[in-house]
Parts: structure tokens; sequence; C-alpha cells
């Protein structure tokens, strides 16, 4: 039987590259749980792990059971917990070296990962592509067949931006960033379902996003030029459940950064 999303603890297959193995931690925030991509060339037994998930023993368990503990690098896509809390147990488990752009989470590495590196490991060949705008250390990896975009992009639902000045910007720049390099491409997010062409995704991703600009251009004109950022919450994401509010707070005080600059 073919597996879907979600599968929890099996290792699901994906592209001719890349499986996933996905953490048992659903909730709003993460969806169905923290995609960990687990990516090996044809014919090799080694292999490239991206973000081990969250702190969570079952988890790192599967993955050093799923690799036979034979990771040759492990990248990490951005610094939230839910991607890096594994990593002190997998590097426990297996020994993997961990690059991040980050210093904190290197491992047996003294190389922050950057932008526009070309990695070969394992009989992969991946590009790193920087991707603020979900946070600063944001980035996203080519392959030959996928992308992988972290929190960039997700499988369903739309991305949370950081609340800090030049945050949408960044964010606009990297999507057209990854747009540029989506063609021929699956998605591989690291929340959500994969799907197999990238680029309408994205595309989507960036239409969204200009309507949620528009609807607080709007707001604005209806609340006043100093509206607080909760004001324009409650008129923009009145549809939304209360309990997302906070996240859509930090993406609306990106936009009114971004509007007011």
């Amino acid at each position: 039987m073919t597996l879907t999303h979600p599968a929890y603890g099996r290792l699901r297959p994906v592209t001719s590259t890349a499986s996933v193995l996905l953490a048992n931690n659903p909730s709003q925030m993460t969806l169905q749980g923290t995609n960990t991509w687990i990516l090996r060339a044809p014919g090799r037994s080694d292999c490239v792990v991206v973000d081990p998930g969250p702190e969570d023993h079952e988890h790192s368990a599967a993955i050093a059971r799923e690799t036979g503990g034979d990771i040759a690098l492990t990248l990490i896509t951005h610094h939230h917990q839910d991607h890096t809390g594994g990593i002190e147990r997998l590097t426990e488990l297996t020994g993997t070296p961990v690059r991040a752009m980050q210093r904190e989470f290197l491992r047996d590495s003294d190389t922050p990962l950057a932008d526009d590196e070309v990695i070969e490991a394992a009989g992969l060949r991946i590009a790193v592509l920087a991707t603020p705008g979900h946070t600063r250390d944001s980035v996203s990896f080519l392959l030959d067949d996928a992308v992988v975009t972290g929190d960039t992009v997700l499988g369903s639902g739309t991305t949370v931006l950081e609340s800090r000045d030049g945050a949408l910007g960044d964010y606009l720049a990297s999507m057209d960033r990854l747009l540029a390099a989506a063609s021929g491409r699956a998605l591989l997010p690291a929340h959500g379902p994969d799907h197999a062409a990238a680029e309408p995704v994205i595309r989507y991703y960036i239409q969204h996003r200009q309507e949620r600009l528009e609807q607080v251009r709007e707001a604005l004109r209806e609340l006043g030029a100093d509206a607080e950022p909760l004001e324009i919450v409650a008129r923009v994401y009145a549809d939304v459940d209360k309990s997302l509010w906070p996240a859509a707070r930090s993406s609306v005080e990106a936009q009114l950064a971004y509007l007011r600059s």
C-alpha cells in the first residue's frame, strides 16, 4: 500500500531521492507535524537529513533506524525548536555532522551555511538558497528534482513572518527567488503535504501575500494610519481562530513596517 501524508513514524518515499519521516508533534503552528527529509542518491547507503525535528526521542530513533545511522550530513532550514530540538539526540545516535546558518547549531563543523553554496554529500548536489522572511536564518535547499523549503513555503496554509522591519521585503524577494528556481521541481515543505510541482504553490503564496497586503492597506484606510497591529488583525483575520492571532499579529507587524517604510 502506498503511504500518504500524514504517515507518522514511517518512511514515506516522495521522489527518487527524497523520503520523509513525519514527527508526531501536530499543532496549529506545525500542522500535522514537522517533516524530516531524508535525501539519498540512487544506489547509495549514506544520506543527508534535513531538519531532525523536535526534541522527541522516538522520532530521533526513527531517523537513526531508517538511515541505518549512515548520515553524511544533517542540514537545518532555520532555528525554531520544532526543527532543531532533535539535533542533540540524533548526533548522539549517529554522529552526524550538522550545518546551519547559525553557529550554535553546528556539530562537527566550523562552517555555517552560505547563500549560493553548493554542497556535495552522499552522492547528492545540494544548492543553498537564503530565503529569509519567516526567520532571518531561513534557507531552502535545491536538488535536481525538488526544493526543500522549510517554513518559507508550507504544504498547506500560509507562512508566519517575523515581526521586524524588512521581513516582508525579504520574504517577497525570497519567494521570487524560489519561483525562479522551482520549474520542474517538487515542493518538499517542513510542514504539511508535499507537492509534485512547486511552482503553482509558490505562485499562490505570492498572490496570497499580495492579497493580505491589500487587506492591511484597506484596514489602515478605515481605521486610520496609526492603527495598532491587533486592531488590524481583528479586521483582516476575523475568520481565523483567535488562538492564531498572535502569529497573525507578527505577520501584520511585518506588513505594517513594509507599508510605513
